[in-house]
């Protein structure tokens, strides 16, 4: 992932994990990349991909800060670089708040895909994504979330799982439901004190299992076929017989780089420190970076330093002890490294296993999602219709079908499933 602006960003998160990286430079206003840079990294990135679709992907802080001559430099660079019959494909990682009717055009005509953050309820969000001179964000989201579907683009809706939005699960997912995007992201924040205590917006264990069934019951319930949760998507990949896109689901890591304002290349997004520092774009090229002997250390850790506890772990195929900055607790044997969010995650695994793997088999004979949906309901079946919240519904229509196409943001290969 590109960070343009480095950790530069028009909102100030609570729970923000990037901004504390400002520290790393001598020169905290200076937060653009380069013309000159740019080049290098758009040249270099082509040159080392295998192709021939070469994923970029735009991060930050907030990388609409560039500008919006940034990236139509970009795109002009990408084709210059590109050789004859590849393709470029662009994703943008956004809070939204820039992107006006100007913004949106050039996304779609240039055909960028775009991750936007809200988190779920106006109220949870608004409790947590404030702007600088601390007023809530939510209806300015909203807002740009339209303005993207006016001009054909639907945003992947990525929410933060805090401690709140775990206590709220159903009107969190019917809240993004309700956007009618097609695609939703949770990510747990998981933050720890530099006394090594997580900290209070950090989500429990138990609570995230808890979000996750509640929100699952909902979806496999209501949403099969015309809505997709990527952790759902995942899973269902995994259990089909394919292979995990997200690097906190796969064996090892390693692979996705972090390239900054400035031209330092870290290795991964949450490991922004100096001792993972691995280089920078003057002096290396990125071909050579991401096969560095440090490099591959750092991705083969997340497999050969698992605990036993994992190792022997039922889910393994779909967890591998999830990402490395999560595990610091003790396993049951009092082992290190248990990934913090476990037992949560082994919560949710056995709630989901048995009808997600049902419905993977009715597919398979050709079921619609109606169809499969109402099997579910049917009684003596799974949950009989009852979802996380105590109540009871009818099964609603799937909508329309979408096609899944993922990278690094988060979607995976192709996943077509209706």
């Amino acid at each position: 992932m590109a960070k343009p602006v480095g950790p530069a960003c028009n909102l100030k998160c609570s729970y923000c994990y990037y901004l504390d990286t400002e520290s790393l430079y001598t020169h905290p206003h200076r937060f653009r990349m380069s013309d000159t840079l740019l080049e290098t990294y758009v040249r270099q990135y082509i040159a080392s991909s295998p192709g021939p679709v070469v994923l970029f992907v735009w991060h930050g802080g907030e990388p609409t800060l560039a500008g919006l001559d940034f990236y139509r430099h970009a795109v002009e660079l990408q084709k210059r670089y590109l050789p004859q019959g590849w393709t470029c494909w662009n994703n943008l990682q956004t809070n939204g708040i820039l992107l006006d009717d100007e913004w949106c055009s050039f996304l779609a005509d240039a055909h960028f895909d775009v991750g936007l953050s809200i988190d779920g309820t106006q109220w949870l969000h608004d409790a947590y994504r404030k702007d600088r001179r601390g007023h809530g964000t939510y209806e300015r989201v909203v807002g740009a979330a339209r303005r993207l579907q006016a001009h054909d683009i639907q945003p992947d809706l990525i929410c933060v799982v805090t401690s709140a939005v775990a206590k709220e699960p159903i009107s969190v997912y019917r809240a993004l439901r309700d956007l009618n995007t097609g695609w939703i992201q949770f990510i747990p924040i998981v933050r720890r004190a530099p006394d090594g205590q997580v900290t209070s917006e950090s989500v429990t264990s138990e609570a995230y299992g808890n979000f996750l069934c509640a929100v699952f019951d909902e979806w496999i319930h209501h949403d099969l076929g015309s809505l997709n949760v990527q952790f759902f998507a995942e899973m269902s990949l995994v259990w089909s017989g394919g292979t995990a896109n997200l690097c906190w689901m796969a064996p090892t890591c390693g692979r996705a780089l972090i390239v900054e304002h400035d031209g330092s290349v870290y290795a991964c997004d949450h490991f922004v420190t100096p001792d993972h520092r691995i280089g920078d774009l003057e002096t290396s090229l990125l071909s050579e970076l991401v096969d560095a002997p440090v490099q591959r250390r750092f991705g083969d850790d997340k497999r050969d330093r698992l605990p036993a506890q994992c190792r022997s772990c039922s889910w393994l195929v779909v967890c591998n002890g999830g990402c490395p900055k999560d595990r610091f607790a003790l396993a049951e044997d009092g082992e290190p490294g248990l990934n913090y969010l476990c037992s949560g995650l082994r919560q949710f695994f056995a709630h989901a296993e048995r009808p997600l793997k049902q419905v993977i088999e009715r597919r398979k004979r050709g079921l619609s999602p109606e169809a499969i949906m109402t099997e579910l309901y049917a009684p003596n079946r799974w949950s009989a219709g009852e979802v996380s919240d105590g109540t009871t519904h009818a099964p609603v229509a799937a909508g329309a079908r979408r096609n899944i196409a993922a990278g690094l943001s988060g979607r995976s290969e192709p996943l077509d499933y209706w």
